[in-house]
């Protein structure tokens, strides 16, 4: 019955939204030849104000020179608020928003270097890199939101403003608290960032700075007592299913972490300087040689805290009431670059790039056991690549760790883009060689439940891939081979004789070696107003139980696109999703690690159903989304993607973003 009326009064508030739009576009075309009239006799210049004099550029984009982007106003794929299900980048989770995740399929890193272990709440992030620096005519800003009706409530707000036309400052404020669906599932978290870009009036020099404060707050419940809940034929709610860990307010058990980052750039071109499209909001700058400096200084503190007793094994064997585990990382980094670009008259038809850095790091570390060890590194970069027009590029990049901590770490990566033509598709042939030394957690961890030093191994990872597109007929597919020595994963401590001291007792551990083929297709079918969007992943390997990866996933989106009012874009639409059964990790409560377990379950799989609508109403874009529709019919009535912890249950979700830029 409230499913019923969330619907219902969200349906009667986008009704009279959309006829008042269409009243005012009557009375706007009744109108429209006085105000012509009014205007021309007026003898006033004016700028009609639209999404195309709103853009930005970003750290990656500024690297190869200066240039924009428009802001994105489409409702494409607006109904995936929520990181963990993305289709692209499926993940297993502990069944809420927010709370700890890790990737379904198989896609390694590609970083060296000093590296904290601790991923669960990553995709929750707010990253420095990520920044958006705007350059608008008029002010810019945004409001988004998730929520009204429903438990997650996910809000946005950003703002953008041209001090004068080669200033540019903004800032973004994030907020979220969800209530989760079990009991102690509640994550909250505040991220925020200010920013700046300034470009001085002979486009020679730019500035880049940001500042960026995450706080992310995930609740820990340890799990739910009970193994056959999907069983039970009482048809309770969620949340009153006993769990693990029931302390509530300050004593909540959960993970803190807490990112806070200060990140300047600073670049000049020297020479000539290749223009196009001078004096137009599309205007790009491509300059024959730059230098550059980054700089930042970033404070991660990971925090674990509990204060009640363990008397439903959530933790390995112990007698600790109160547990304040806490790693926090101090970093410094410099880097000085160096670009020369050779090109001929024509801006794209030949261009040879030679780009050089040197990149130096410092850390300081600090455990629940020791206070401040200093680590640093000596990174050497280098970039070669050639262009030919728009139908071939070729880059190799070279980054080598020469001095430090971590020395020996390297990272060399070579790929080529081949457009054959618009007709037959572009072709890419890519590989990289890693060698990259164990993350802080694999070689130290001193927690209450957890302690261990080891000498371990680099990993060493070999990529070769093939990827062939043709956005024409809407195909993209991609073969990937990895091949790895010394792989990292975490594992329970070996217990044949079932002592339940070492039960959820994990250690790092290293496999000798493995070989896995991945390969990925999509593509889209268009048939008048209706789309199919389809993508599969077939992943093949000797190590199937520690990778702990399913062998096939599917996605399919099935929608039909339409214009309501002639005011009125809309997408509606059906998803489905599905992966083969895996053997199942479970989660280590306290270091935020997932690990394989003694017991190597595999759970069974089903397809997931979500319905949704997206829609544009002149600069208001918003979805309606009902995820796990088949929970409704019983088809299944519930699922795990990790051992002990179900997934959530079926939901409805609304959301709305407002952009204002006038």
């Amino acid at each position: 019955m409230m499913v019923t009326l969330r619907l219902l009064a969200i349906f009667c508030c986008f009704l009279g939204f959309v006829n008042q739009v269409q009243a005012q576009s009557n009375d706007e075309w009744s109108s429209a030849l006085d105000s012509a009239r009014a205007k021309e006799d007026a003898k006033q210049d004016s700028v009609i104000l639209s999404a195309k004099y709103i853009r930005y550029t970003t750290l990656d984009m500024m690297k190869k020179g200066t240039s924009t982007v428009q802001i994105d106003t489409s409702h494409q794929n607006f109904q995936y608020y929520n990181k963990q299900n993305l289709p692209w980048n499926p993940s297993i989770n502990l069944g809420s928003y927010g709370l700890a995740t890790r990737d379904l399929l198989f896609q390694p890193t590609k970083t060296i270097g000093f590296q904290s272990g601790f991923h669960s709440l990553e995709r929750t992030l707010y990253r420095p890199d990520s920044i958006q620096y705007f350059r608008a005519r008029a002010r810019f800003s945004e409001l988004y939101t998730v929520g009204f009706f429903f438990d997650d409530q996910v809000f946005r707000a950003r703002l953008a403003q041209n001090i004068h036309p080669r200033l540019n400052i903004g800032g973004e404020f994030h907020a979220t608290k969800t209530a989760g669906y079990y009991s102690n599932q509640t994550y909250s978290d505040i991220k925020s960032a200010l920013f700046a870009w300034y470009e001085s009036e002979n486009h020679r020099y730019n500035l880049l700075t940001n500042v960026v404060f995450n706080k992310l707050d995930a609740t820990e419940n340890g799990s739910v007592l009970a193994n056959n809940i999907f069983k039970d034929t009482l048809g309770q709610s969620s949340d009153r299913y006993p769990v693990r860990l029931n302390g509530l307010g300050d004593n909540r058990p959960r993970n803190e972490w807490r990112d806070n980052s200060f990140f300047l750039r600073q670049s000049m071109f020297i020479g000539r300087l290749d223009t196009v499209d001078a004096g137009k909001p599309t205007m790009q700058i491509f300059p024959t040689n730059s230098v550059a400096h980054n700089s930042s200084v970033r404070i991660q503190k990971y925090n674990f805290f509990k204060n009640e007793t363990d008397g439903n094994g959530a933790f390995p064997y112990g007698s600790s009431t109160l547990t304040q585990d806490t790693t926090s990382i101090t970093s410094i980094s410099n880097e000085f670059e160096y670009s020369f670009f050779l090109r001929g008259k024509s801006i794209f038809k030949n261009e040879v790039k030679l780009n050089v850095a040197f990149q130096h790091d410092m850390y300081w570390y600090s455990d629940s056991g020791i206070n401040n060890r200093f680590y640093q590194n000596g990174m050497l970069k280098g970039e070669l690549g050639y262009k030919f027009s728009d139908r071939v590029n070729v880059t190799g990049n070279v980054n080598q760790i020469v001095l430090g901590h971590n020395f020996g770490d390297y990272l060399y990566e070579a790929k080529a883009d081949m457009l054959l033509s618009s007709n037959v598709g572009k072709i890419t042939i890519s590989a990289y060689s890693q060698n990259k030394s164990p993350e802080m957690v694999f070689s130290r961890m001193n927690y209450t439940y957890h302690q261990w030093e080891r000498e371990l191994e680099k990993t060493k990872t070999q990529n070769l891939a093939f990827q062939y597109s043709n956005p024409k007929i809407g195909f993209k597919g991609k073969v990937e081979y990895f091949l790895m020595d010394n792989y990292l994963y975490f594992k329970e401590i070996d217990n044949p004789g079932g002592d339940a001291r070492l039960s959820k007792l994990i250690e790092p551990a290293q496999l000798g070696s493995a070989n896995l083929l991945k390969v990925s297709v999509g593509q889209k079918f268009k048939f008048r107003r209706f789309t199919l969007d389809n993508l599969v992943v077939y992943q093949k390997t000797d190590q199937q139980k520690v990778l702990a990866t399913p062998e096939i996933y599917t996605w399919h989106s099935l929608y039909y696109n339409n214009v309501l009012y002639k005011v009125v874009d809309f997408n509606i639409g059906v998803d489905a999703r599905f992966n083969t059964p895996f053997t199942t990790p479970s989660y280590s409560i306290n270091t935020g690690q997932f690990y394989n377990d003694n017991a190597a379950l595999q759970f069974s799989t089903y397809p997931i159903f979500d319905v949704w609508t997206t829609a544009n109403i002149q600069r208001v874009t918003l979805f309606l989304s009902c995820n796990f529709v088949n929970q409704y019919l019983g088809m299944p009535k519930g699922y795990y993607t990790v051992r002990r912890y179900p997934m959530n249950d079926a939901n409805i979700r609304f959301g709305v973003s407002w952009k204002f830029y006038d």
